[in-house]
């Protein structure tokens, strides 16, 4: 699936690392760490390392924009009080103060940094894995398919990590009175409906973030590979590592339009049925309709179009800060090459 400066599935193999599951799928020796690289593509030490990537990435941004998502969270769950963003805002603003701007930042930082290790760890474990599962080949003519696969299986753990602290923070941010902080919201919230209130919305998350994630991984690695095909005047080994993130930071933001779009109405329940004490995901979309589940997804564009193109931004730029391997947008396997031309010559 990669270039031959990254070790295929027959040095992996020889290089002799097993996963929890007994099959070998990385190269941990040194003798397959690349010249400039600090670890192996695929070694225990690059997924670790792409997992703190994935902590910084998505619990600083996220973290960042709290104040915009306080206001999507109550557009959605109130409308006829905050009506539109701005209007979100001002009586936000006359209401909490501006320190009410940042309520939720601590549930936020924590549930999204441990998201973003499960998300970006697992997707580049899962990436191997199923590489090497289905063979260089076939990870190649179906690598869309193989982002898809990756990135939800991924999700569907960090979903799970990222469950209380979501049900935590949107609680704060969307039920007046309730509680300013994450010391606060999380006794009180176990008092009053045991472990279910951390993990009733994990449901609506995976219908929400795993939709999501695909979308954000897959078209991203595609939009990357087609901007350096049909827009960059060279090849990525000749472009500056600025450069290279600049095509990261576009192709992030890009692929963050789409996953707004796509993951917005199972956002809006997850923010109602932690307003809602009691609701089902089903109670919660009935009441709402079609209509309302749309609601606040001009802020969520700006929002997820931002976060996801800083996400990659600083997730790339990590990688970079620390030497991890970065293979080149996907080529055909020589042996693919190969077949194909004695197919076409036949």
């Amino acid at each position: 699936m990669y270039s031959n400066n990254f070790p295929s599935l027959s040095e992996r193999t020889n290089a002799g690392l097993l996963m929890p599951s007994g099959r070998v799928i990385a190269a941990a020796s040194t003798a397959a760490i690349n010249p400039g690289d600090s670890c192996a593509y695929g070694s225990n030490k690059y997924f670790a390392l792409c997992g703190l990537g994935g902590i910084l990435s998505c619990g600083l941004t996220h973290t960042m924009v709290t104040p915009l998502d306080l206001v999507k969270c109550r557009l959605q769950v109130n409308p006829a009080k905050y009506k539109n963003v701005f209007t979100g805002f001002k009586v936000t603003l006359a209401d909490d103060g501006v320190r009410g701007l940042a309520r939720g930042w601590a549930p936020t930082f924590f549930g999204y940094s441990a998201q973003g290790l499960c998300k970006f760890g697992f997707y580049e474990y899962f990436k191997v894995l199923y590489t090497d599962i289905i063979g260089d080949e076939n990870a190649y003519l179906w690598r869309t398919s193989l982002y898809l696969a990756a990135s939800a299986s991924a999700e569907f753990f960090a979903d799970i990590a990222l469950s209380p602290m979501e049900s935590i923070k949107v609680k704060i941010q969307t039920t007046p009175g309730f509680a300013n902080t994450l010391r606060e919201a999380a006794p009180k919230m176990y008092r009053e409906e045991g472990m279910n209130a951390f993990f009733k919305s994990v449901v609506p998350l995976w219908m929400r973030q795993i939709p999501y994630t695909m979308m954000k991984f897959a078209c991203f690695e595609r939009t990357v590979e087609l901007l350096y095909k049909n827009v960059v005047p060279k090849p990525r080994a000749e472009c500056s590592k600025s450069e290279q993130l600049v095509v990261t930071f576009a192709a992030g933001y890009i692929a963050g339009v789409f996953c707004a779009i796509v993951s917005h109405p199972a956002d809006t329940v997850v923010s109602k049925l932690n307003q809602e004490k009691g609701a089902s995901a089903l109670q919660v979309t009935k009441k709402i309709g079609f209509i309302g589940l749309w609601k606040g997804l001009g802020p969520r564009i700006v929002m997820i179009g931002t976060l996801t193109a800083l996400q990659w931004f600083i997730y790339d730029f990590v990688k970079v800060t620390l030497a991890l391997p970065r293979p080149p947008p996907p080529e055909m396997p020589a042996s693919l090459k190969e077949k194909l031309e004695k197919e076409s010559k036949s």
